[in-house]
């Protein structure tokens, strides 16, 4: 529903996956369900979407229809489900025809102060996309050491003076505990530069949200999993949103791999399971920047499987 999540590239990504319109897909990233509607609206009676969000808050969004099936949990476990519901239906090693996954912090998550997603809003530093369990922010924040603070602001937000933020959370929090937004803007605010501070602050959160969700490591099981749930031929379309999740997501398209390393046989040919479908990625048009300013970052490339 556009009110919890704009989409983004909707057309885009839906033309690209969609080849069978009496297929097996999955949307990995349900959100406000705009994905898995736009494929169901594709769909045959008999056509099926299995759709994935480890936030309760994003499948209470879902339609009625006996074609779509939710799974509370994280998308890295696809490929046990897929195997799961072949099971259910007495079909040995039933593969699916296509898999999208639109990466990243929901428009929702964005917005709802509480949730603690975002600097523009004063609240708890939590950041779990699956609000029910798991460490938040603010527990990694206060316990952590300087060097772990240090490697994750650098690793997972390319943030060049990852050394000083960690230090100076370190030292604030040796005051009082680190707790609530306003808490980590005003411990970090000497080493913001006062020409791009929310560009700073914006590298500084996703690398906490990346920690907190361990987002990397269930991106790189998601890619495992969604290759060996996809029949040959099978589509992967993937949407995402900075530069960490792209380069893996097309290190894994080329090589099968997240290092990008490639794998050939005998004869020199890529072992890859995977082929792009197109050389370059897919990015939103100035129209869809300008009405949702979120889409500027986005990159969607689309791959088939061998």
């Amino acid at each position: 529903m556009s009110e919890y999540h704009i989409p983004v590239l909707l057309k885009q990504s839906i033309d690209a996956l969609v080849t069978n319109p009496d297929g097996k897909y999955a949307d990995a990233t349900f959100g406000g369900g705009s994905h898995s509607r736009e494929i169901l609206s594709r769909l045959s009676a008999q056509g099926t979407v299995m759709a994935f969000d480890r936030d309760s808050e994003a499948l209470s969004n879902a339609p009625q229809d006996k074609r779509l099936t939710l799974i509370h949990n994280n998308f890295r476990f696809i490929h046990n489900y897929v195997l799961l519901d072949a099971y259910q239906k007495g079909i040995k090693d039933e593969l699916i025809d296509g898999i999208l996954a639109d990466l990243g912090v929901s428009s929702h998550q964005f917005d709802t102060a509480d949730r603690g997603f975002s600097f523009r809003y004063s609240a708890a530093l939590d950041m779990r996309m699956n609000a029910q369990g798991g460490k938040t922010a603010a527990d990694i924040i206060n316990s952590y050491t300087q060097e772990e603070l240090e490697k994750i602001l650098r690793l997972f937000g390319e943030v060049d003076n990852a050394r000083r933020v960690s230090q100076l959370i370190v030292d604030a929090r040796a005051q009082k505990s680190i707790l609530t937004t306003d808490d980590l803007a005003g411990a970090i605010s000497p080493a913001l530069p006062s020409f791009a501070e929310h560009k700073y602050l914006a590298k500084i959160y996703q690398a906490f949200r990346i920690e907190v969700n361990d987002e990397m490591r269930s991106l790189e099981k998601f890619l495992q999993g969604a290759v060996a749930s996809l029949k040959p031929g099978g589509r992967l379309v993937i949407i995402t949103y900075h530069s960490l999740e792209d380069r893996m997501v097309k290190n894994f398209i080329k090589s099968g791999r997240i290092d990008g390393v490639e794998q050939k046989d005998e004869f020199g040919v890529n072992l890859s399971p995977l082929e792009p479908v197109y050389r370059k990625p897919i990015l939103p048009s100035d129209e869809e920047i300008s009405s949702n300013t979120r889409a500027r970052s986005a990159k969607l490339r689309v791959a088939r499987k061998k």
